[in-house]
């Protein structure tokens, strides 16, 4: 695969979400963040929305892939147990710079899907799996799924919001 250079400001939304309020963790506000893959650092005075409302964290622990958190709306465990299933999002400039050939979903996500000459149609989600990633790329009621793997992508081009595969693919 291809990369082309990249300003991610172009395309990247202003808000990332980085996972979901869980359950709570005690009895002093804290809580578990679900679905966070440890991207993004999450550290005390970081800024976040949480449920579309601005928080920021108090106090972090856990581990990077699941950390548990306080932010400054809850200081008990009701409090805590009434952000659940909320989502949590960070500034979109928050995300760390990306080596080549490595890409965030929210990146592709948008991108056309080009097979040759013929359109295939937009990325609207990418789904994670044990093997690889798989994007879901819709063309009004179409639905296609494509292994994101350099077997199948022969070019991806972000900041042009194109992604080409192989014409034989389909």
């Amino acid at each position: 695969m291809s990369r082309s250079p990249a300003d991610p400001a172009s395309w990247r939304p202003g808000e990332i979400v980085v996972g979901h309020v869980g359950r709570p963790h005690g009895l002093d506000g804290s809580v578990y963040l679900e679905g966070h893959g440890g991207v993004v650092p999450l550290e005390p005075g970081t800024p976040v929305r949480v449920g579309g409302r601005p928080a920021v964290i108090e106090r972090r622990r856990g581990t990077a892939e699941r950390p548990i958190l306080r932010f400054d709306r809850a200081h008990d465990r009701e409090q805590a147990a009434a952000l659940r299933g909320q989502p949590v999002a960070v500034a979109g400039d928050r995300l760390p710079a990306v080596e080549p050939d490595e890409y965030f979903h929210v990146d592709l996500v948008g991108c056309r899907v080009e097979a040759g000459a013929q359109s295939v149609g937009e990325v609207r989600e990418v789904l994670a799996y044990p093997a690889n990633d798989v994007l879901d790329v819709r063309n009004g009621e179409r639905q296609v799924l494509i292994p994101f793997a350099a077997d199948v992508v022969l070019e991806v081009d972000v900041p042009g919001r194109l992604i080409r595969i192989r014409e034989d693919f389909l």
